[in-house]
């Protein structure tokens, strides 16, 4: 299946100089957060597949202003087409308010929620989250060093795939786009970027 994963950053390929041949073969949408729905409803109108998302620490305003045509697969594990897809957005809480930002203990509740889906699913094939497990990046300030629960859940679980977001491939030659954490390719999926599973 070929996926597009995007994040962070509306991509001026799609939102500036689009032509539909862009979006040609592309069976999966994948968005890591902190995207202006606008820009997600405007892909889900022209791509021939669902475009699925998670929250970023910066989409509050999905709640009054959703994107159109989209599913929300935050805090949830979706199937589409026998792919498991779990979803967990948000980044470390790094200041009082922000709707989407939780401890390392509000994230680790909010997988033990999902732990019977995943055992009635007998795991999942793709981590979708906004925020990098802990360590999987060089950023060490608080807002974006990411969840030691993403780490434990790869480790469990061994995923095929893991995308993220929110440490964003401009703040600096050190930021990975791809990795491996044990067997599971992992993926920032800062502005575009397409992966074959």
């Amino acid at each position: 299946m070929k996926i597009l994963a995007i994040a962070d950053y509306e991509s001026p390929y799609f939102w500036d100089y689009f032509s539909p041949e862009k979006l040609e073969g592309i069976e999966l949408i994948l968005s890591c957060g902190d995207l202006k729905p606008q820009y997600l409803s405007f892909l889900a109108t022209f791509a021939h597949c669902p475009v699925l998302y998670v929250h970023g620490n910066h989409d509050d305003r999905y709640a009054k202003d959703p994107p159109l045509g989209c599913t929300c697969v935050d805090g949830k594990l979706y199937e589409y087409r026998g792919l498991r897809i779990l979803g967990l957005g948000g980044s470390m809480r790094y200041k009082e308010q922000g709707e989407h930002q939780y401890t390392e203990a509000q994230m680790a509740r909010r997988v033990w929620k999902l732990t019977p889906s995943i055992a009635w699913k007998h795991g999942f094939d793709i981590l979708l989250t906004h925020a990098p497990g802990r360590d999987m990046t060089p950023c060490t300030d608080l807002a974006h060093q990411g969840f030691q629960t993403f780490n434990r859940l790869l480790e469990r679980y061994r995923p095929s795939l893991y995308l993220h977001g929110h440490t964003h491939i401009n703040y600096g030659r050190s930021i990975p786009r791809e990795s491996w954490y044990g067997p599971t390719r992992v993926i920032n999926g800062y502005e575009r970027y397409t992966v074959e599973l």
